[in-house]
């Protein structure tokens, strides 16, 4: 069954595109959580119509995140912790004390669009931040005894 898109879904598409998927899986839970809509050819005629009007707007959202890609890369955040005698953390560093650190420092990031791998011991790390379908930065941090 093709159906378009209302929003971004995990490993499935972006926003506004036309993906196949299986009938249960459009009828018993994309349509119903207003996910997506059946691709129908009048739903694709006002979908084709929308594309075209939003891609100015799409293409300064795009750039706008570009330029806070810059900003966000040429930054190094410390994130405290408490730490025992060998220098490992207790507990770790996640996406909220990066996203923390980041408003800190004046930028304003979903905490759900920072990815950090494991962080259990002092020292110098990355995370990945999605600015955009198509943007995605690398924010560098130190993870420092408290």
């Amino acid at each position: 069954m093709e159906i378009i898109l209302k929003q971004d879904v995990e490993n499935l598409g972006h926003k506004d595109e036309i993906v196949v998927v299986r009938d249960g899986y459009a009828n018993n839970f994309l349509i119903p959580t207003g996910q997506a809509i059946v691709a129908t050819p009048s739903a694709k005629k006002m979908h084709a119509e929308n594309l075209r009007q939003r891609a100015h707007k799409e293409a300064k959202i795009k750039n706008d995140a570009v330029e806070l890609g810059k900003k966000i890369e040429a930054i190094t955040l410390t994130i405290g912790a408490k730490v025992s005698n060998t220098g490992k953390i207790f507990g770790s560093v996640n996406n909220i004390q990066i996203a923390e650190a980041l408003e800190a420092q004046g930028f304003s990031i979903d905490r759900k669009m920072i990815v950090v791998s494991d962080v259990k011991e002092v020292g110098n790390y990355t995370a990945d931040v999605k600015l955009h379908r198509e943007v995605k930065v690398k924010v560098n941090f130190t993870v420092v005894a408290e």
